[in-house]
């Protein structure tokens, strides 16, 4: 994959071979090519890196910075590839089966003395758990393509890499009744950010990859992925008017 990056204070050909050295030591990084007159860096990567490691790769004299809408489509170019043949319900075949097996667990749980307000609590605190254990798996990845998307992320760096252990801790509140109430706002709020960037993506038609399984599924953003966070946000309205 490719991105280009603004570079600032970079005056003459020594600024430019300094940059291309600098940022050509990167792990990952398989080519550099600097153009001195447009300020800006073309940077090849075997795998993704993510752009706070390029900047602190270089002297404090320069500044680099992504150029955001240009990296939306580089960054998803190798996935959406992967992926462009493919009907929506192949691409959602994970996300649709872990949902499957979130609500049947939640049931199951509690099939012999029915409990909906029970199965909605455990639903919520496994769908929290179990994304945040993908999103786990790739955590020195997933805040830059969550960034990608989410209002909040965008303007808040340290929120992606925090977001995970929000779930996590979010799930484990619901499973074990602690703070109900308080989870349930948090959820509210937490998922209402995200779906506000979600539906955005979708009116613009941007194809981006939907980070809501971290990045060791590559999932395409779609109508599904506002669903399901609107599935969330309605279970925890419900459960708010029941509790307040």
């Amino acid at each position: 994959m490719t991105h280009t990056y603004n570079i600032t204070g970079m005056t003459c050909g020594g600024c430019k071979a300094s940059v291309e050295k600098y940022l050509g030591n990167v792990d990952n990084v398989t080519n550099v090519s600097v153009n001195l007159e447009k300020a800006e860096a073309e940077v090849t990567m075997s795998s993704h890196v993510a752009t706070e490691v390029l900047k602190k790769t270089l002297p404090e004299k320069y500044t680099l910075s992504e150029k955001e809408n240009q990296n939306v489509s580089q960054i998803t170019s190798e996935s959406m590839d992967e992926i462009g043949q493919k009907s929506k319900l192949q691409q959602l075949q994970p996300l649709l089966l872990i949902l499957f097996y979130i609500a049947t667990a939640s049931i199951l749980l509690h099939y012999k003395s029915w409990d909906g307000n029970a199965v909605m609590l455990d639903f919520m605190g496994l769908f929290f758990i179990v994304f945040s254990f993908f999103k786990m798996l790739d955590l020195k990845n997933f805040p830059e393509s969550f960034r990608m998307y989410d209002p909040l992320a965008k303007r808040v760096s340290i929120y992606g890499w925090i977001y995970p252990f929000i779930e996590t801790a979010l799930g484990l509140m619901f499973l074990m009744r602690f703070e109900i109430e308080i989870a349930l706002i948090a959820t509210l709020i937490v998922l209402s950010i995200t779906t506000v960037g979600v539906t955005k993506t979708l009116l613009d038609k941007k194809s981006i990859r939907c980070a809501c399984l971290g990045t060791a599924l590559k999932l395409p953003m779609t109508e599904a992925t506002f669903i399901e966070n609107a599935i969330m946000i309605v279970m925890a309205i419900i459960m708010l008017t029941q509790i307040i």
